[in-house]
């Protein structure tokens, strides 16, 4: 198992460099110019200058060339010296000030380091999407058992109809019909995510998490409408194996039969799903934070796609991509815990 996740993780950097060069050359073949946003009173030639400084005027691989070394290059004094006060205060928690000087990927929009920007919304971001995504999950996967088990049952019916109404719905049709009854006529939950609100006590907690269930609930359904059905799939193609009534032959307890030998093996798809589905949260969920006004990474992306900002949205698809291929080489990984009989040494 070790020496696939080594190889795979050493195939990764020529994919990811791949990636990177066809992330750049796209968004270099787009429409759109980062001077649109100037005004018109300023001159052409303060607007070539301005050009000049952000490198629009070399060649683009040159320009990828830059790209490359502001992503990866971290000066080896900087790196030591933050390597030395994280260890003397023993904790490995990022600097924002890593990467330092021209090094940096900034921003052509505001001009600040990319990364400040991505790793400020990534708290937000992570309290709506990633608590949604575990709040989905820990609901499908009991409705998906449950309804493989009492197939055609009444719970198996009404399951079915909830989870075509969460592949139905979008999120723009849902999140203002949940804001308008709960927000607006019962006034039960904030309408807005108040992005700036600090929890210090039990008080501001509870606020946090009042203004986080509806954003929550929209996209908490959708997870758990797609995770629910191929988990009553899977569990439906296993329930019918032989293996199944030798297990029951041979006098094993049905919670046995069905939570530990079939589950175990339904649940190698599933994983696939569910690991596929992580690099999503940091992705954010563009439409639910662009209605609930949560200032997160999904409309950070936004924001830099309506500004021609490149540098924010390359960087941003890169980092998409990566996460992409972590998580299928963690779900690959899994796959083998799961099923003994997937040996990848």
């Amino acid at each position: 198992m070790l020496t696939f996740a080594i190889r795979r993780l050493v195939l990764t950097v020529p994919t990811l460099l791949f990636i990177s060069f066809v992330i750049f050359m796209l968004l270099q073949l787009a429409p759109g110019d980062p001077m649109a946003q100037v005004p018109l009173t300023v001159p052409d030639e303060v607007k070539q200058k301005m050009r000049e400084a952000l490198g629009l005027g070399e060649p683009p691989l040159i320009q990828y060339a830059k790209w490359l070394k502001q992503m990866f290059w971290i000066e080896p004094k900087v790196l030591i010296d933050w390597m030395t006060r994280e260890s003397a205060l023993f904790g490995w928690l990022p600097d924002t000030n890593l990467y330092q000087g021209e090094l940096r990927v900034l921003s052509w929009q505001t001009r600040s380091p990319v990364m400040d920007i991505i790793v400020q919304r990534i708290p937000q971001t992570l309290w709506v999407v990633g608590l949604s995504y575990i709040v989905g999950i820990l609901i499908a996967l009991p409705i998906g058992i449950y309804s493989a088990y009492r197939q055609y049952s009444v719970f198996d019916q009404a399951g079915t109809f909830i989870t075509m109404i969460g592949f139905s719905i979008p999120p723009f049709f849902t999140g203002p019909l949940l804001i308008v009854v709960f927000s607006v006529q019962l006034g039960w939950f904030p309408s807005i995510y108040d992005t700036t609100h600090v929890v210090n006590d039990w008080d501001s907690f509870v606020f946090q998490l009042r203004q986080m269930i509806l954003p929550v609930l929209v996209l908490a359904l959708q997870t758990t409408a797609q995770i629910s059905r191929y988990m009553r799939g899977a569990m439906l193609d296993n329930l019918r194996q032989d293996y199944v009534r030798t297990a029951r032959a041979k006098g094993l307890s049905e919670a046995v039969v069905v939570m530990v030998h079939v589950l175990r093996n339904s649940m190698i798809p599933v994983v696939t799903v569910i690991a596929l589905g992580v690099p999503s949260i940091f992705g954010g969920a563009i439409i639910t934070e662009s209605v609930f006004k949560v200032n997160g990474i999904g409309q950070l992306l936004i924001t830099w796609l309506f500004a021609n900002d490149l540098p924010g949205i390359m960087t941003l698809t890169f980092i998409f991509a990566a996460l992409i291929l972590l998580f299928n080489l963690i779900a690959d990984i899994l796959y083998g815990i799961l099923d003994p009989r997937i040996r990848y040494d």
